[in-house]
């Protein structure tokens, strides 16, 4: 099998999500890398051979799903792979169309020639084995990075199409910032804090601390407590971290379908019977306003 891997850049670096999907792109076949709008990044791809489509450098869907296309097949491809990123869950359809192939999304594993993803919110989770050419999306964090190497890089040579988009600004999260879904760590805060003020000195600070991303219930960014970027849930992001601290989170199942797969979740609430228990791997049934104050002092030591 030939695989084609779109790494996404961050800057002039390779985002950890799109080195997980090249790590199961070695073990499907032959990979070839495409990189849009870097060749810093380009060369940090861990594929054999990636090409760069370097002056490309915004977010287009149009143009950059007639690139993938153009570099698929040329290279006989039968799978294209990339992270479900904000990027990749938009790109990813978008090539499916231009392709005519299967479509796997957000999956979250593979083996057998099988791939596993969520269903119903993550209610259920379905086993796909595609018998064609298939476009595949990894969720950030749900597979491991290898140690590859990058390889060549060359240059796409092929038509760019016009597009009737414009990009007219880009707008930083600014530097340090860890992105929600492809964070390690994630600290989130609901309800349970109160006031507004209390995020910015209880959750912002201890997720500082631990290098983690900040999230949020959906119940404190209704109340404009935080951005709609923060929330954690069905109707806002999924994320799938190391660590996942649910602190003052009741575990609404709007909530539970955004973090459920987090390969381990503190919680930390006052109500022993709040919903979050059940699918925490440890928590603290106690006043969070102890709690987190108390480990921030212990990280400090």
């Amino acid at each position: 099998m030939s695989v084609i891997i779109i790494g996404e850049a961050d800057g002039s670096a390779i985002k950890p999500a799109s080195q997980q999907a090249a790590a199961l792109a070695a073990q499907l076949g032959d990979s070839v890398g495409l990189v849009f709008g870097s060749n810093g990044a380009a060369s940090q791809l861990a594929a054999p051979r990636v090409v760069s489509a370097s002056a490309l450098k915004s977010y287009d869907a149009l143009q950059f799903a007639a690139v993938a296309a153009q570099v698929a097949r040329e290279a006989g491809a039968t799978a294209v792979i990339m992270a479900a990123t904000a990027m990749g869950k938009d790109l990813g359809p978008r090539l499916v169309a231009e392709l005519g192939w299967g479509y796997i999304a957000d999956a979250l594993e593979y083996y057998d020639g099988a791939w596993i993803r969520p269903n119903y919110a993550g209610k259920v989770l379905a086993r796909l084995e595609p018998d064609g050419p298939f476009v595949a999306t990894l969720r950030p964090n749900a597979f491991p990075a290898g140690d590859g190497a990058a390889g060549a890089v060359e240059e796409f040579g092929g038509e760019v199409p016009d597009s009737p988009a414009m990009t007219v600004g880009m707008e930083s999260a600014g530097s340090g910032v860890v992105e929600l879904t492809e964070a390690a760590i994630v600290v989130s805060g609901g309800r349970g804090l109160e006031e507004a003020e209390n995020y910015d000195k209880l959750i912002r600070p201890l997720g500082a601390a631990l290098g983690a991303a900040c999230g949020a219930s959906r119940a404190i960014v209704d109340a404009g407590w935080v951005p709609h970027s923060h929330q954690v849930g069905q109707t806002g992001k999924t994320v799938t971290p190391e660590l996942y601290m649910a602190v003052g989170i009741s575990g609404a199942i709007q909530h539970l379908g955004g973090m459920s797969g987090s390969k381990c979740i503190v919680a930390i609430n006052k109500d022993a019977e709040a919903p979050i228990f059940k699918v925490a791997d440890y928590g603290i049934v106690h006043d969070l306003f102890e709690i987190v104050p108390a480990l921030m002092a212990a990280l400090d030591d």
